[in-house]
């Protein structure tokens, strides 16, 4: 008989993302796993992720560790700290594009200044950069220009003139001037 891997073995399953700031609060944070039921027991989770954390020095590299019989890959960037889990026997290096991809895509959209005032202002923008990444728990896109394009075409505002636009928002508009234009 044939073994056919399911396609859980090709591409692993993030169980959450979480960005906390620097006390262990909740800026955004999406879970695609039944493992922590109840609301206390992810809060409980993201406390024992940050404390144990919390003494690395995962500002240049992003830190694998595991927890839980999780794979909890990190970074921190001024006063966020950047989380993806998975199974503890998912592909590290996966996950870790996954969380290179969100880390880069946010800043993208926080036009390089990550800390918390900034992220909490734009909280739409990075729900929906986490959404752009992953979608169930699946894996959709690591790509931080493309995540971070798709936020921007979800979210210009027409009205804002060039001058207050992103780079990708700027080019986007553009784009659908162009072919506005050429369609008429």
């Amino acid at each position: 008989m044939a073994h056919f891997s399911s396609s859980r073995d090709l591409c692993p399953l993030v169980k959450n993302i979480l960005l906390l700031d620097s006390e262990g609060k909740r800026v955004a944070v999406k879970y695609y796993s039944d493992d922590w039921a109840t609301n206390s027991a992810k809060l409980a989770f993201e406390k024992s992720v940050f404390t144990k954390t919390l003494k690395t020095n995962a500002r240049t590299e992003a830190e694998i560790a595991m927890f839980e019989n999780n794979i909890v890959v990190y970074k921190f960037v001024q006063d966020l700290h950047f989380f993806v889990t998975g199974s503890d026997d998912d592909n590290e290096l996966i996950l870790a594009s996954v969380l290179q991809g969100f880390f880069d895509a946010v800043a993208l959209i926080l036009r390089n200044n990550v800390d918390k005032n900034e992220a909490l202002e734009n909280l739409d923008l990075i729900l929906l950069c986490i959404d752009e990444i992953v979608d169930g728990g699946m894996i959709l896109e690591t790509d931080a220009s493309t995540i971070a394009g798709k936020v921007a075409s979800h979210s210009i505002d027409a009205a804002a003139p060039l001058s207050e636009q992103t780079l990708t928002q700027a080019l986007a508009t553009a784009r659908e001037h162009i072919t506005r234009s050429l369609l008429t």
